[in-house]
């Protein structure tokens, strides 16, 4: 198993109106966070939870998340669309001289 390094976890920081603070957050892990006056300390804080739950996780031979980073991705994923968007959209792709997979990749991008 490959050891999973915490700084290679998508991390952020963002301003919570309700609590006048900033908030550090891991997209791997939802649950935690951390809040701070100042936006650096928020993120030192969230990282060193992180930190303390690997640890933990790792202690009691829980399964880790795998960062983001280090996922392969398919580039294949399947949207459901009502039929009248479905059509709209091959229509417009057919009028653009594209790919309905091309339409939608060029949309997605935006």
């Amino acid at each position: 198993m490959k050891a999973v390094r915490n700084d290679h976890y998508t991390y952020r920081v963002t301003w919570s109106e309700d609590d006048q603070e900033y908030v550090g957050l891991c997209t791997e892990f939802p649950s935690l966070s951390w809040l701070s006056s100042s936006p650096e300390a928020a993120l030192r804080g969230i990282r060193g939870v992180v930190a303390d739950v690997v640890a933990d996780m790792k202690q009691s031979r829980e399964p880790i998340p795998e960062p983001l980073a280090s996922r392969k991705f398919s580039g294949k994923f399947m949207v459901r669309v009502p039929p009248e968007v479905h059509r709209d959209l091959t229509v417009e792709a057919a009028e653009a001289g594209v790919s309905l997979n091309r339409l939608a990749t060029v949309k997605l991008a935006h």
